[in-house]
């Protein structure tokens, strides 16, 4: 029985001897093939490499176009002017107040004070002006016919002038009792109360000019150089409303904390709805640039995680090509980095890499 073992064991090895290392030569003689023959010994039989298949891509041939460029900001209106109008000169408030988003004209009375004793002050300096006129032409007089010396005469002329100097400050102080309106506007708040004590600085009144008004916004310094004065500009407004205007002013010096720099659009506000202090999305238009328009889908990012495209290069071979996207709209997406005339993968662009060659069918022509 041993016998049997042993002998079985031995058939058992030859036999996977030969089919894993006679492998082609066992094949061969099962299949009866003469033309087949063993390879001489100490030469690797030479296998014929297949052919490697294709990568099927759907591409897309498409032609740069001039697209307008924008520079998009958020920002706020603001008034063309604001003044706080504040009292020079300590006195009672005599006129009845004026409230507030009431519309005043330029050098319209606000407030409106108590003379007190000024009228009297210019009087006395009125009739000092007088004596010292009277004085001066006498002086002058007799140094003329050498009865008096210059120096008298210089002494009443100046004497003369300080009286003329009293009266004007006199009436200075009488002009400072009206305080006026500086241009044409609203008022923001109620003109002081009538008995009111004003002293020197105190407010009578905050007077806004509305028309024409401006948005104003900041642009990062990565984009201040595509902004320019004159630009047409347009904004929405957190109301819905759309408004155009030019861009009047643009900051030649950055903000330290953000480096922005601030941008002003004036814009036509005749009905004075817009208000002070409104959100506004602005969108300042800027020079044209070429870019392609792509569907979404065609975008995919290379081994180092930037954004491109697969081109179908010379060859047939795929190409990565890096974009930047500028526009994002309902038709695709506007991109810039590309030749005037490119072939876009857009379908397949996943399962290839730079290199690869592929099998290309184009669809239509992008418009």
């Amino acid at each position: 029985m041993r016998f049997f073992s042993v002998l079985t064991a031995i058939l058992v090895a030859g036999f996977l001897y030969a089919l894993i290392m006679e492998r082609e030569s066992l094949l061969s003689f099962a299949s009866g093939d003469p033309s087949v023959s063993e390879a001489p010994a100490g030469e690797a039989e030479e296998v014929p490499s297949e052919p490697k298949r294709l990568v099927s891509v759907v591409a897309l041939r498409t032609m740069a176009q001039t697209v307008d460029q924008a520079v998009l900001l958020r920002g706020q209106t603001e008034a063309a002017r604001q003044v706080e109008v504040r009292a020079e000169t300590s006195a009672l408030v005599l006129s009845e107040p004026l409230r507030k988003g009431a519309h005043v004209e330029a050098g319209q009375v606000l407030c409106e004070l108590d003379p007190g004793t000024r009228v009297a002050t210019l009087a006395e300096a009125e009739a000092r002006r007088a004596e010292a006129q009277i004085n001066f032409t006498a002086a002058a007089k007799l140094a003329e016919d050498g009865f008096a010396s210059e120096t008298r005469a210089a002494a009443a002329r100046a004497a003369l002038q300080a009286a003329e100097a009293g009266v004007e400050a006199a009436k200075k102080e009488i002009e400072r009792l009206r305080l006026r309106a500086p241009f044409a506007g609203l008022l923001e708040t109620d003109t002081a109360e009538l008995g009111a004590l004003l002293q020197p600085g105190a407010l009578c009144a905050t007077v806004l000019q509305l028309n024409p008004i401006k948005l104003v916004g900041f642009v990062p310094e990565t984009e201040v150089s595509r902004v320019s004065l004159g630009a047409m500009a347009g904004s929405r407004l957190a109301t819905g409303d759309e408004v155009v205007g030019q861009v009047t002013f643009l900051s030649r010096s950055a903000d330290p904390l953000t480096r922005t720099f601030r941008v002003e659009i004036e814009v036509n506000n005749v009905s004075l709805n817009i208000r002070d202090g409104q959100t506004a999305e602005i969108i300042i238009s800027a020079e044209g640039t070429s870019a392609h328009l792509l569907p979404q889908s065609a975008l995919t990012l290379n081994n180092d995680g930037r954004l491109g495209v697969r081109l179908v290069g010379e060859g047939d071979v795929a190409v990565f090509a890096p974009v930047t996207i500028l526009r994002d709209t309902i038709e695709g997406v506007w991109v810039a980095g590309l030749p005037d005339t490119a072939s876009v993968i857009t379908a397949g662009q996943e399962y290839v890499t730079s290199g690869t060659r592929i099998a290309v069918t184009y669809s239509e022509v992008a418009q």
